[in-house]
């Protein structure tokens, strides 16, 4: 008996048969060919195909070379009617998909920024797909809410943060999965105002939320992601970018510069710990604590350069601001002790988000965020209707996420952490960092090689070798022709760098790389020059792959340098 669903109730096939003929509208659905059968087959056939592709994922090309619109033609205009099988959706994988596909995870694949993947985390996915709970609150799934706060408990002690920001003390904070550090940046800031405009009506109530609104100011640096600037239009407040110095690093003379100029001007503080509101006229008294965001930035995105927030932070408390930090790439480094000085300062911070779905092993999407008071989230974004209540909301034993986000459902993200974190180990994981960096910050590393830069040595701190990394191995490569010149400091799996000659001719050297489509880069600007960025993005690259991306490289660029003589 082959059993269907029909009005929520089990009939036998041939009886739906007979009424099909006799009803104009069929009650013998199909839902599906699949059943828990094929499913274990088709299952271990999916995790074959996956393993296949991304064993020999480095014989594809990079780059996909297809022309706009060219999905459209490959498959149907509509829907099919009837179910399809298993089998003719898979071909059409490699016959529609894969054409069109940039390979991330390719070892020529060195843009943008790393994204993260790991066998544990692809099998933990498949589990939060299986599970599909929305766990938007304790009630909805506690092992949900549970585990993520204990995941944000043990990264945050992996990192050393300050114990402010850790849920399992007695203090306030606490950590959050976003899906991205877009996210994070923008609940932070739109928790700050809802916090400061809250304030100032408090101190005067006739003072309109809009008029608020309308002087409020946060800073960046001119380095600082796009999303830090789409966060202020979201949250429709101006955001000021602060130049860098030559390091591309705001520093801290230049901070309080740019808030001496401001405090004359009568802006509204905003994003504040200070707890004084300002008084309703267009500029404060002397005297009055002031207090503005700032968005510091360590490893931004065009040259990986680090804000000086021990510089930053303490003007940031001596003024009475909320100082956010997006690590977004660089903070998976972090948890290698000859890189955690890269994050000394975070204790002046009031919140600091970081992906390890860039550089821990842990595929898209996973950004971490910490805050010191949990109630300046709570406090912008609570709604309480009665069908998301549950008994234990108010015992303050629980969290319900929910608040601490933009939209209302969240995925079982953290079972991607406690798979990475239990089946690869802190040790495991900062061997993977330093495989890029191979210990660039390292005081041993640089004092050993002061005196001698050939000797490969271990480290008695990091137990690993103290030889050139991928990144500093292109250095190197770039270095040694002289028609290139680097950029930016290259502190982690980055490298900047760029033709000597104007930014046309940098410019036709990318397309030609892109156009080739054997390696796979982007571009970025650094002073007005036009700059190519390298940054070493999967998992399977080896320093064969950083060298033949080299030679493929210069000889572009011979090529390109050859027409131009003519």
């Amino acid at each position: 008996m082959r059993n269907c669903i029909v009005s929520g109730a089990v009939v036998e096939k041939r009886l739906l048969l007979s009424l099909n003929s006799m009803c104009p509208f069929p009650l013998l659905y199909p839902v599906t060919k699949m059943d828990i059968t094929e499913f274990r087959k088709r299952g271990k056939e999916m995790v074959d195909y996956v393993a296949d592709y991304l064993e020999t994922i480095e014989q594809r090309q990079v780059y996909p070379d297809v022309e706009p619109g060219y999905l459209r033609s490959l498959i149907p205009e509509e829907a099919p009617d009837e179910p399809e099988a298993y089998e003719d959706v898979i071909q059409d994988i490699e016959r529609v998909i894969m054409p069109g596909v940039t390979h991330w995870h390719s070892p020529f694949f060195f843009a943008y920024f790393p994204t993260a993947s790991s066998f544990p985390a692809m099998l933990a996915d498949m589990l939060c797909g299986a599970i599909g709970c929305i766990g938007f609150s304790w009630a909805a799934s506690p092992a949900c809410t549970e585990l993520e706060t204990v995941m944000l408990d043990w990264l945050g002690k992996m990192l050393r943060l300050p114990k402010d920001f850790l849920a399992g003390t007695e203090g306030q904070g606490g950590g959050v999965i976003q899906g991205t550090a877009s996210e994070a940046t923008l609940v932070a800031l739109l928790a700050a105002r809802s916090r400061i405009v809250k304030q100032i009506q408090a101190h005067d109530p006739q003072r309109s939320e809009v008029e608020i609104i309308s002087k409020l100011v946060a800073y960046s640096s001119d380095q600082a992601h796009s999303s830090v600037e789409r966060a202020g239009l979201i949250g429709g407040v101006r955001m000021k970018k602060m130049s860098t110095d030559g390091k591309f690093a705001v520093c801290g003379e230049t901070f309080r510069k740019t808030l001496e100029e401001d405090k004359a001007s009568g802006l509204i503080p905003f994003y504040v710990s200070s707890p004084h509101p300002l008084p309703h006229h267009s500029a404060a008294p002397e005297g009055t604590v002031r207090a503005r965001h700032f968005c510091a930035t360590l490893g931004t995105t065009p040259s990986c350069a680090f804000d000086r927030i021990t510089e930053l932070g303490p003007i940031c408390n001596a003024e009475g601001m909320w100082m956010h930090i997006d690590a977004a790439y660089a903070g998976s480094a972090f948890i290698c002790p000859e890189f955690r000085p890269l994050l000394d300062g975070v204790e002046f911070a009031d919140s600091f988000n970081f992906n390890p779905h860039k550089w821990l092993l842990v595929n898209f999407d996973c950004s971490t965020m910490w805050v010191k008071r949990r109630a300046d989230i709570i406090g912008a974004f609570k709604m309480d209707p009665l069908y998301l209540k549950h008994d234990h909301q108010e015992s303050g034993l629980v969290t319900d996420y929910r608040h601490w986000q933009i939209p209302l459902g969240r995925r079982f993200r953290s079972l991607k952490l406690w798979f990475v974190f239990r089946m690869y180990g802190l040790r495991g994981l900062q061997a993977y960092i330093r495989k890029v960096t191979r210990l660039l910050a390292c005081p041993v590393n640089h004092i050993i090689r002061t005196a001698n830069k050939n000797l490969p040595i271990t480290c008695p701190l990091c137990e690993s070798q103290l030889h050139v990394g991928l990144a500093k191995e292109f250095e190197r490569l770039v270095r040694n022709d002289e028609r290139f010149e680097i950029c930016a400091d290259v502190v982690l799996g980055l490298v900047c760098f760029r033709l000597k000659g104007s930014n046309e001719l940098n410019e036709l050297l990318l397309r030609r790389i892109n156009g080739a489509r054997r390696v796979h880069l982007v571009p970025c600007q650094l002073a007005g020059a036009f700059v190519l960025r390298f940054a070493v993005c999967s998992r399977t690259t080896e320093s064969r792959h950083a060298q033949e991306a080299w030679r493929h490289i210069s000889e572009l660029a011979s090529e390109l340098l050859r027409g131009q003589k003519r």
